[in-house]
C-alpha cells in the first residue's frame, strides 16, 4: 500500500510539465509561487499540535538545507521547460537516482556492485542520447538539458537529506520548513537578480496555486512521507515513470513528438534504474 501511495505521488507531479507551459510568467517565480502557496497552505497543519517542537538545531539545519536544494531544484527545472521538450527535460531531471548511487558510494562510503555501476553508466550514456538528439534544436535546448541535469543533482541532494531528516521528524514538520526554506531560496533569488515578483496576471497565481497543491501537496510531501518507510533508492526510482506521463501530456496537448534518440535514451535510462533497483 505504502509503494502504491507513493505510485499516486508521481501521477501528482507529473502535472508539473502540463502547468508551467501553460504559464507566462518566468520561471523563477512560478516556481517561488509554487511554494509560497505551499508553505501558506500547510501552516495550519504545522502550527497545530506542536508538529515543529522538539526540533534539533541539526534537524532544523538540515531541513533547511533541504528546502534550499529543492528551491534550487524547480528553478532549474522550469527553466528547462521553456528552452528544450517535456520529455527531454524530464527524463534528465529524473536522473537525480544516479546523482544519489553516486554519492552514496562517494559522501557515504557505500560499496556499490558492478551490477549497480553499469546502471549508473548505462542511465548516464542514456542522459547523453537525451542531449545528443537535443543539439539540432539549437543550444537553446541543449542549454535547457544541462539545466535539467543541475536540476537532477540538485533535488538529489534533497532526497538525501530528506532521508536523514525523516529518520525522527513528521511528515508534516520536514515538509513545512523544507517548503518554506525553498520559498526563501527562491525570493533571495528574484530578488538578487531583479525579477520582479508581482504583475504577471491571474493565470500565473492559478498555476502556481495548481502546482502546490496537486504537485508539491499531493506530490513532492508524499515522497517526503514515503521516505520514512522506503529506501531513498526506491523514491528516487519510482519517479522515473514521471516521464511517461509528461511525455504523453506533450504529445497530446502540444504535439511534442518525442525522436527517437529521446525515446531510446529514456529507454536507456530506465533499463539503468531497473539494474539499480534490483541492487537496492
Amino acid at each position: 500500500m505504502k509503494r502504491l501511495i507513493v505510485l499516486l505521488g508521481v501521477a501528482g507531479v507529473s502535472l508539473s510539465a502540463l502547468l508551467v507551459r501553460w504559464s507566462t510568467a518566468p520561471s523563477l517565480i512560478l516556481a517561488l509561487y509554487r511554494m509560497v502557496f505551499a508553505a501558506a497552505l500547510m501552516t495550519p497543519a504545522a502550527l497545530r499540535g506542536g508538529s515543529l517542537s522538539g526540533l534539533t538545531r541539526r534537524e532544523l539545519l538540515l531541513s533547511l538545507l533541504s528546502g534550499a536544494f529543492l528551491g534550487l531544484h524547480f528553478a532549474c527545472y522550469f527553466e528547462a521547460l521553456n528552452r528544450t521538450s517535456i520529455a527531454s527535460a524530464v527524463v534528465l531531471v529524473d536522473t537525480e537516482v544516479l546523482f544519489v548511487a553516486l554519492a552514496s558510494a562517494l559522501i557515504l562510503k557505500k560499496k556499490l556492485s558492478p551490477r549497480a555501476w553499469l546502471a549508473v553508466l548505462t542511465a548516464f550514456g542514456g542522459g547523453a542520447l537525451v542531449a545528443l538528439a537535443d543539439r539540432s534544436g539549437g543550444t537553446g535546448a541543449l542549454t535547457g538539458d544541462l539545466i535539467a541535469l543541475a536540476g537532477a543533482a540538485c533535488v538529489s541532494v534533497y532526497t538525501m537529506l530528506g532521508a536523514v531528516c525523516r529518520e525522527r521528524l513528521s511528515t508534516t514538520a520536514y515538509t513545512y520548513l523544507v517548503y518554506l526554506s525553498a520559498s526563501g531560496t527562491l525570493l533571495g533569488i528574484a530578488l538578487v537578480t531583479g525579477t520582479p515578483l508581482l504583475g504577471y496576471g491571474p493565470v500565473n497565481l492559478l498555476t502556481g496555486l495548481g502546482l502546490a497543491v496537486f504537485c508539491t501537496l499531493l506530490g513532492h510531501s508524499v515522497f517526503s512521507w514515503g521516505l520514512k518507510y522506503l529506501p531513498p533508492a526506491f523514491i528516487s526510482t519510482v519517479k522515473l515513470l514521471e516521464p511517461v506521463f509528461s511525455a504523453l501530456y506533450g504529445l497530446f496537448l502540444f504535439a511534442e513528438r518525442p525522436g527517437g534518440l529521446v525515446i531510446l535514451g529514456g529507454a536507456l535510462i530506465l533499463l539503468g534504474i531497473g539494474l539499480y533497483s534490483q541492487h537496492t
